[in-house]
């Protein structure tokens, strides 16, 4: 009897395609999804006999072993269900057999390479049959990334565009985004930035057998989506200059990005900020099988020191002191949320998981952040892997302020706790509207569980015990915070302050606005109030200083007194960034020592002018219509 072997393989690709819902990547090997089983032709060179079989061999990255499930050497045999590969005649003819394949649901996912050969008597060479790629499978309930409801995987697997938010909290705007997960090409730079890791790089053999693990994938590509220690995609700027580049502004997807990174031999691309991490990273999860979404928080705070508290130091006019002020609360912040249990934690923290591409600080010596359980931000578990203390200060911290004076001495302003972490926002399942998520992240600001969850934070994590045994927090500069000296708030001044727009902020016009004083005691109070104001990026980081005044207010008994407030256009044009955003503050200095600081972020609207000629004018008549 000749020898026998495989002489073609098809691959049913359409079919295969629809049952795993990878039909739209245009890839030209077949792209399979995890724990399901997809089925193969092979047209042999003549009938198997009886005791012949066909055994196929799956491998992938280098040094593939079966010890690290990097390859599996597996039989035609009967139906099993297991966490094994396996493979099931389903039918044969004279010199075709067809085949269903099984994957396991942990199965390390990346481009394979199958081959096969029958087992006989006579010895045979394994045939190549070529490369596929196993992706994660949210449609699988024994897979860690099982979402159960369809129109969720819908959105956040298949969905390829969506809405970022981004503004402040009182004006949110909507960006479209393009994530192209399915475009020409993304499939294969979304796998390659896996292999550009330095934990790649490092040990392949031991970084391709962790691939089964979304823990690890999402982590690894959360610090490759910026460029800061490995020439990942995106490089950063926060300095509002954009030489040599684009501005982070103009991007209005991820795919020009990602096919910019892979066609320039892995040179960052210029320039990111936090949405376009963002995008950049949805991309790249949703392409490998994991459900993710973008999420804006409003009035992000950057807690560099892991005290749970923003602590700003200002001088008498209410500005912020750089040198002194290592901390900062953006307008905005944008990160990712990915769908996934948490084997390490435990079920109570599966779900939604913060992974955050933005490289603001390093985490294990990297500039990552996350997977970071929404759950465990929410209950104060900040002790929890990754990065959990970062997390939970951008969205619960307290705001601190101190007035720096000149001796270096300092003291405590009153100012809003509840200022961090607002609106937090993602786009909805199935429409373009925005969908408030801050009650996953933490309780009713102000509520009495809302402060236990913080004190039980800040217990965990500086093991401050409710006797009151200080831990301190060292600063740059030899300064020090006592830790629960911020656990409650600074007294509340006997006077309330308020910036009031007269007029909509818009562009190339004056700013018209006051400050709205109110008395709120029976006794007169002198007010001595220095106003302050600078064109800002979004981060708040001042540019240039617009307006430097002081006024002196006499309030009666609970009287409320403006102070109209003019900003020339002429006094902002030329340091205005393409961010279109100004801070004003005002440092109310009260008759009893009392201090308060009343703060405003103004973003600047467009005005769209229309000129239409009227029928019959011959272009006369033309008047801007706003």
């Amino acid at each position: 009897m000749a020898g026998i072997r495989v002489t073609e393989v098809d691959w049913q690709s359409l079919k295969n395609g629809v049952a795993h819902h990878t039909q739209e990547y245009p890839c030209p090997e077949l792209v399979v999804r995890r724990g399901h089983t997809f089925t193969l032709v092979l047209e042999l060179s003549r009938p198997l006999e009886d005791q012949e079989t066909i055994i196929f061999t799956v491998e992938t990255g280098p040094q593939a072993s079966e010890d690290r499930h990097t390859k599996a050497v597996f039989q035609i045999s009967e139906p099993e269900v297991g966490k094994t590969w396996t493979a099931v005649k389903e039918a044969e003819t004279e010199n075709t057999v067809t085949v269903s394949i099984s994957s396991p649901p942990n199965a390390v996912i990346g481009r394979y390479l199958m081959s096969t050969r029958v087992s006989s008597r006579r010895k045979h060479s394994d045939r190549k049959l070529g490369e596929f790629v196993l992706l994660f499978n949210p449609w699988c309930p024994e897979d860690d990334v099982f979402l159960a409801s369809e129109e969720e995987r819908q959105e956040y697997v298949l969905n390829d565009s969506g809405i970022i938010f981004r503004g402040v909290e009182k004006h949110i705007r909507t960006q479209g985004w393009n994530y192209g997960q399915f475009e020409e090409d993304i499939l294969n730079i979304c796998l390659s930035i896996l292999d550009r890791s330095p934990l790649y790089q490092d040990d392949p053999a031991i970084d391709v057998s962790c691939r089964h693990d979304p823990i690890y994938v999402t982590r690894a590509i959360s610090a490759m989506v910026n460029s800061n220690n490995d020439r990942g995609v995106v490089q950063g700027q926060w300095q509002g200059k954009y030489g040599g580049g684009t501005s982070p502004l103009h991007w209005r997807g991820s795919v020009a990005i990602l096919h910019k990174w892979f066609k320039g031999r892995f040179k960052p691309v210029k320039y990111g900020q936090c949405w376009v991490f963002a995008g950049v990273m949805c991309t790249v999860l949703r392409c490998l099988g994991i459900a993710t979404r973008v999420v804006s928080n409003f009035n992000s705070a950057h807690d560099t020191d892991r005290n749970l508290s923003v602590d700003k130091y200002v001088d008498s006019f209410g500005r912020t002191l750089e040198d002194l002020t290592e901390d900062s609360m953006w307008n905005f912040h944008v990160w990712n949320e990915s769908w996934f249990a948490r084997q390490d934690l435990g079920p109570s923290y599966n779900g939604w998981q913060v992974l955050d591409a933005t490289p603001q600080e390093e985490s294990e010596g990297v500039f990552r952040c996350g997977p970071a359980s929404v759950t465990a931000i929410r209950e104060g578990d900040v002790h929890l892997a990754h990065d959990g203390p970062f997390v939970f200060a951008e969205v619960n911290a307290d705001y601190v302020t101190w007035l720096w004076h000149e001796d270096e001495s300092r003291e405590r302003v009153y100012s809003d706790t509840k200022k961090i972490g607002r609106c937090i926002s993602t786009k909805a399942v199935g429409s373009d509207s925005r969908v408030d998520i801050t009650s996953f992240y933490k309780y009713p600001e102000g509520s009495r569980k809302e402060r236990q969850v913080y004190r039980k934070a800040v217990r965990k994590l500086f093991s401050v015990e409710a006797s009151g045994r200080r831990s301190r927090v060292r600063r740059a500069g030899g300064r020090g915070l006592w830790r629960e000296d911020l656990l409650e708030p600074a007294t509340k001044p006997s006077i309330t302050g308020k910036f009031k727009m007269l007029e909509p902020p818009m562009l190339g016009h004056d700013l018209r606005l006051a400050l709205c004083l109110a008395n709120l005691t029976s006794r007169a109070q002198r007010v001595r109030v220095n106003l302050s104001g600078a064109t800002i990026l979004y981060t708040r980081r001042p540019v240039a200083e617009i307006l430097h005044e002081s006024h002196t207010v006499r309030l009666g008994s609970e009287e409320e007194k403006k102070i109209p407030i003019t900003i020339a256009y002429s006094q902002y044009k030329e340091d205005l960034t393409e961010d279109k955003k100004i801070l004003l503050a005002a440092m109310c200095f009260v008759t009893k020592g009392e201090k308060l600081l009343v703060e405003k972020d103004i973003t600047l609207e467009d005005v769209i002018t229309i000129k239409c000629a009227q029928p019959g004018a011959s272009g006369e008549g033309l008047g801007p219509v706003q």
